[in-house]
């Protein structure tokens, strides 16, 4: 049942994709870029209640509230697909920092363009990583959100941390809060994985670390913030699902926290 649930929620998500593009294409690229982040999100819905009525997987989302007004780093954990599209209701204008040659794929890269996403290319180094930045900074002073995944990437529920040193840079630089988010859609939607997995997730908003301390103490706190609160996590979402197949990240560190071999 779950390969079959699978393979109709695959099937559904790449036509809604394509169905939605060739409906609302024009309308996208006819409306203010405000207006127009509508397309995006109402996609994410969709996509959010086909998981939910197909696969059989719902989430919750606690903190709202620690969302900042204005502009701020929304920092999540990075574990599959599903955490790049499926939070982008809850925020009003978030943009991405992303890699310049997503900007030349047809359709896709006319889309981003629009939201006016900044490109980097990552081999730069000096000038143009200043030149990027100032686009950065001027986004932000618009009162936009910039999602910047603390591990660089997708990383496998339970892994050993990996954070990279670029966010802090960020957090010195644009003088911006950033908010932690933890969550595991991993264990549901895995990375690099065919299957779907039924059942209930959370998705945790931290309270915002505010700007000016030193990027160095910054860096330290928030992986120490994001990694106790995902190791709790981690555990209740284990706990409260107890059919779900857990990767071998994941079942090792449950088995470390909890003492429970169980699982795994």
């Amino acid at each position: 049942m779950i390969v079959l649930r699978s393979v109709l929620f695959n099937i559904l998500f790449y036509t809604n994709l394509i169905v939605r593009m060739i409906i609302f294409t024009p309308i996208y690229f006819l409306v203010s870029r405000k207006t127009s982040w509508f397309v995006p999100k109402n996609w994410a819905r969709s996509n959010n209640w086909l998981f939910d009525k197909v696969v059989g997987t719902t989430f919750d989302i606690e903190g709202l509230e620690n969302l900042p007004k204005g502009g701020y780093i929304f920092a999540p954990k990075h574990q599959s697909f599903w955490d790049v599209y499926a939070l982008l209701p809850w925020l009003s204008d978030p943009f991405y920092i992303l890699k310049r040659e997503l900007m030349w794929i047809p359709l896709f890269g006319w889309y981003v363009m629009k939201q006016r996403m900044v490109p980097v290319n990552r081999a730069a180094r000096g000038k143009e990583m200043a030149a990027v930045m100032e686009r950065t900074r001027q986004e932000m002073a618009t009162g936009r959100q910039l999602i910047i995944y603390p591990e660089g990437t997708r990383r496998p529920p339970g892994a050993e941390p990996a954070y990279k040193y670029g966010i802090a840079r960020l957090y010195r630089d644009l003088g911006v809060p950033v908010v932690p988010v933890v969550m595991h859609p991993g264990l549901f939607w895995p990375r690099r994985k065919f299957l779907r997995f039924p059942g209930h997730f959370k998705v945790r908003i931290l309270p915002p670390i505010a700007p000016g301390d030193d990027p160095d103490h910054f860096h330290a706190h928030l992986i120490e913030v994001m990694e106790k609160a995902s190791d709790a996590l981690l555990v209740e979402t284990i706990q409260a699902n107890p059919h779900l197949p857990l990767p071998p990240t994941a079942a090792e560190r449950y088995r470390a926290l909890t003492g429970d071999t169980s699982r795994g």
